[in-house]
């Protein structure tokens, strides 16, 4: 069953329905006191009619009386309803004193820490409301405190560790700056390095060659030309490592099946050197392809030499030139170790095998510059064979 719901009221409100209710009642009742009383007199007045000689003597009693009792029920009512009135009054004016005493005392709890005090209390129940409310405050005031030792403390924490991290950034800026400064001083180191090693490589070359067109192929000098080959390849990866950033690298035709052979022929005493064979075989003539020559280079040396590095002793490397649709697939296999980490074998500083000498750096190289030209990636590993396979659009289709 749904309750009845009453608008809340205010004092005052309240006080104001019950005097009204007071006086109704007192109205009501002198009302039924005075219909009584007329009531007995018409009742006497019709006993006395058979009484001819006391009629009119009778009759002017009996109104009189009427009159006299009227006033006197009048008249004890309204001193009723003043009696009444003036101890509610009494009433209501005690408890508005202790409800007041109660709305100061919450308004200014939440500022200030001040007591009710039972004695400005008159009702029993509001003393005992007293304790608790006290109680109450006490408790504020204990978790205030509490609250502003906590706050203290952690505003030393924030301060202390403020001081901390702003020692600690100065230290870093001091670090970053350095690092700065030794990173700069590496490029420029690299540049001039790159720069003063040209030279002589190409002279230590050169010479090679004319002295070979002289005198007979000599093993020893075989072995120079091939640690030549090798310093010229890193020379190369050096030199687009500095440049890749401040120099354009635009794109050309580049015929592919002819820049193979040239780049197997430049590396051919290197593999002789290893005890490792070459063999090239291409389904086509001629294919073009546009790109870079510098960064197609780097992709062709770096996977060559890695091949020679790896693959075994007494073993070939396959180098393969096909079509595939638009694509020209160019892929080096050989018969290696199997890599057991082939996700892992273009990040930087990676090597599977640590006798093989190397920083690990050209493969990575590799894989930036195909994933800047959109040159995919395979790598197929087994027991026995470890093919490297890149394909390239093919130019005009």
């Amino acid at each position: 069953m749904q309750k009845l719901k009453f608008k809340s009221l205010t004092i005052n409100q309240a006080n104001t329905i019950t005097t009204i209710f007071m006086l109704i009642f007192v109205l009501v009742f002198a009302y039924l006191l005075i219909k009584e009383n007329y009531q007995d007199y018409e009742r006497a007045l019709y006993k006395q009619e058979h009484v001819v000689s006391q009629k009119g003597d009778t009759q002017k009693q009996l109104k009189g009386l009427l009159i006299k009792n009227t006033l006197a029920i009048a008249t004890l009512s309204f001193i009723l309803f003043a009696i009444m009135l003036g101890l509610y009054k009494i009433f209501y004016a005690s408890i508005q004193n202790d409800i007041h005493a109660f709305l100061h005392f919450f308004k200014n709890a939440a500022h200030t820490d001040e007591l009710l005090h039972s004695d400005t209390i008159y009702f029993k129940e509001f003393k005992e409301m007293v304790v608790y409310a006290n109680d109450m405050v006490e408790t504020i005031k204990k978790q205030k405190a509490s609250l502003r030792e906590i706050n203290t403390i952690l505003e030393k924490k924030v301060q202390k560790k403020t001081l901390y991290l702003e020692q600690v950034n100065a230290k870093l800026l001091e670090e970053k700056k350095f690092s700065e400064e030794i990173l700069l001083a590496q490029k420029e180191f690299l540049r001039y390095t790159v720069h003063e090693t040209s030279t002589p490589l190409s002279v230590i070359l050169t010479s090679i060659e004319l002295y070979e067109m002289k005198n007979k192929k000599d093993r020893q000098l075989a072995k120079i030309e091939a640690a030549a080959k090798n310093i010229f390849n890193i020379y190369d990866d050096l030199s687009y490592l500095v440049k890749k950033d401040q120099v354009p690298y635009p794109k050309m035709s580049i015929e592919l099946v002819s820049y193979l052979n040239t780049r197997i022929e430049f590396f051919r005493d290197v593999a002789n050197l290893s005890k490792v064979n070459f063999s090239y075989n291409s389904d086509l003539d001629k294919v073009y392809i546009y790109f870079n020559e510098t960064k197609l280079q780097r992709i062709v040396d770096n996977t060559i030499t890695n091949a020679i590095k790896y693959t075994l002793a007494e073993e070939t490397v396959f180098v393969y030139l096909k079509q595939r649709g638009a694509d020209v697939t160019f892929s080096v296999s050989s018969r290696s170790n199997i890599i057991k980490n082939p996700e892992k074998i273009f990040d930087a500083y990676y090597r599977e095998n640590e006798n093989v000498k190397g920083f690990g750096l050209g493969l990575q190289l590799v894989k930036n510059i195909c994933q800047e030209d959109n040159v995919s990636i395979e790598i197929d590993s087994s027991d026995k064979l470890t093919t490297f396979t890149y394909k390239f659009k093919m130019m005009g289709l």
